[in-house]
């Protein structure tokens, strides 16, 4: 008679702790660069841009510390990380912009003027697109 004994284990709390810390990091890394995107999109030009092309800032120039300065939109652009939510918000605060960013993102009325599209956000998501799968792919580790 032949004896064989199989012992199992539960791992189910690691696989799904190790899953979700990677989401958050992953998050995380998306978000930040859809915000560096989104940054980089705006650039500095006299006049408004071309409808349909992110805004200008008129904000031209080097600070004292040698570094580029970048106007009150650029300066504006957050990223927060909702772990629990598994979901991640990026772009302007409106704190520091008020609806001026959303004026540009989707068009319309801001301060008795009327504001043709000049999105940001939405083709900075599209330019990282690609890149988000194969930075998820193999991150939960062990």
């Amino acid at each position: 008679m032949i004896g064989l004994a199989v012992k199992t284990e539960d791992h189910t709390r690691r696989v799904t702790d190790a899953a979700q810390a990677a989401e958050f990091r992953n998050l995380g890394h998306a978000a930040a660069s859809i915000r560096k995107t989104e940054i980089e999109s705006i650039q500095s030009a006299p006049g408004p841009s071309q409808p349909g092309t992110p805004p200008h800032t008129h904000t031209a120039g080097v600070s004292k510390t040698g570094k580029k300065r970048r106007g009150v939109l650029q300066r504006s652009f957050a990223y927060a990380v909702d772990k629990a939510a598994g979901r991640a918000v990026v772009g302007p605060q409106a704190s520091v912009v008020g609806e001026a960013g959303a004026a540009h993102e989707f068009g319309g009325e801001f301060r008795g003027m009327d504001y043709p599209e000049r999105s940001f956000a939405a083709p900075a998501l599209e330019k990282n697109l690609d890149r988000f799968a194969g930075d998820w792919r193999g991150s939960i580790g062990d």
